[in-house]
């Protein structure tokens, strides 16, 4: 069954906060294998304009894969989660994540088509900080296969 093109510009309520530790970007660093000190060294983030260290830049997926799934878990968007491949995904960053930011994701539902008889939904991932400061844009696109 197709998705309903009724579903785009549905946005979902905002996430709790994610308080983003040095510990967690340097993890992150060291599992993309990017030694960059300006993701564990807040003296040599200080030394490239940062006020303490920053993450790499795909480090928003921690917050937008989980800000994300509130779509694909809503009952009326219908989504066949088994049937699902990630066809694309985008980062618009405003500014670096940043050691001691307070997160907050917001989901919309950005676009729904069918080609070739597979859905398509596109979601964008508003991240910002708790005052509102916008930090990243993310979008996702999932493709249900044979669904349509």
């Amino acid at each position: 069954m197709a998705l309903d093109a009724g579903l785009v510009g549905r946005s979902y309520p905002p996430s709790a906060v994610y308080e983003v530790g040095r510990e967690k970007i340097a993890e992150f660093a060291t599992a993309l294998g990017d030694p960059d000190p300006v993701y564990r060294d807040p003296a040599a983030a200080r030394a490239a304009g940062h006020p303490d260290v920053i993450a790499p830049p795909t480090f928003a997926i921690v917050l937008s894969l989980g800000a994300g799934n509130v779509v694909v878990e809503d009952p009326e968007v219908g989504i066949d989660y088994s049937r699902v491949v990630h066809g694309e995904q985008r980062f618009t960053h405003h500014r670096p994540v940043r050691a001691g930011d307070r997160l907050v994701a917001t989901a919309t539902i950005d676009a729904v088509r069918s080609v070739a008889g597979n859905d398509m939904l596109t979601t964008r991932v508003d991240l910002a900080t708790e005052d509102g400061e916008p930090v990243c844009t993310t979008r996702s696109m999932l493709v249900a296969r044979g669904t349509a």
